[in-house]
């Protein structure tokens, strides 16, 4: 295998992380609170659980404060809104984070808006979006934000580029085109509802994946020298971790390609530990 072709997202994460360590090695030299972030979980997904255990090692290995909240999957609305608020008035939590999916009963996106942008973490509520839309941001979904870190991280041209986007969720796809359009790429977004998906993606000079489904993209969909973002984290016939790219099967073709896992997921992570610093810093007016 081909190393050159690995875009290293493990590697850059760690990069990021260190300069966060850094500067909250400062903050603890000056005897002040370290950031804090809340994450509030509803019932017992495994998935989540898996996630939010490494969200916690990653803010203890840099040092910041992370606290779980774990409520049943019968909570009601009101009261998991309630939660969220006393968190808002809370100046001792820099950032709070609701763990989705949430209970079929509970309206995930009133939940979300419940945060105070200052707080939302994730960036998912309407005023960092549409801030994000109008190409003003301090804040940025995590995701999209660790995706746009590891391109540059490589020099990956954008400006002029064709960039094809499967998914158009709005934790990734959506605001993602948006990054990628103020970096002056051209972007194409499909989705489920999309016609001869193979001849979009075949006319990309940059694909990034983000639809949850294992291998789904094929040698065959793709050109030759593409540069691959692979978003998914799925599990394979074998119960294997991979992405929503056939890897093996890809590789040859690719000009570089990020693996699962050590791609995008570390990224993710990275983003969100500078997401907390940030709202940290605006909390205390550093």
């Amino acid at each position: 295998m081909d190393k050159t072709k690995i875009i290293d997202g493990k590697m850059v994460s760690e990069l990021i992380k260190a300069k966060i360590t850094e500067q909250i090695l400062k903050i603890k030299a000056k005897k002040q609170r370290v950031p804090a972030l809340t994450i509030i979980q509803i019932g017992n997904n495994k998935a989540s659980t898996t996630y939010i255990k490494n969200k916690k090692i990653a803010c203890e290995k840099v040092g910041v404060t992370c606290k779980v909240l774990n409520y049943p999957d019968i909570i009601t609305e009101s009261a998991l809104i309630k939660i969220i608020n006393d968190l808002n008035n809370n100046s001792k939590i820099d950032a709070i984070l609701v763990q989705l999916p949430l209970p079929s009963h509970i309206n995930s996106e009133k939940v979300i808006n419940t945060i105070i942008t200052k707080k939302d973490v994730d960036g998912f509520t309407p005023k960092i979006l549409g801030n994000l839309m109008l190409g003003h941001y301090n804040l940025l979904p995590s995701t999209p934000k660790g995706i746009i870190a590891l391109l540059k991280h490589y020099q990956i041209q954008l400006a002029g580029q064709h960039v094809v986007i499967i998914g158009r969720s709005n934790i990734v796809g959506k605001p993602l085109a948006n990054l990628l359009i103020n970096a002056s790429a051209t972007v194409t977004v499909c989705h489920s509802q999309t016609k001869n998906l193979s001849d979009f993606t075949n006319q990309a000079d940059i694909l990034i994946s983000a639809v949850g489904k294992a291998k789904f993209v094929t040698a065959e969909m793709i050109k030759e020298n593409v540069i691959v973002i692979d978003v998914g984290i799925n599990r394979d016939e074998d119960n294997n971790l991979c992405g929503d790219i056939d890897f093996h099967n890809v590789f040859s073709k690719v000009k570089m390609i990020t693996p699962v896992p050590g791609g995008v997921g570390p990224m993710t992570i990275a983003a969100l530990l500078e997401n907390i610093l940030y709202f940290y810093q605006l909390n205390q007016k550093i």
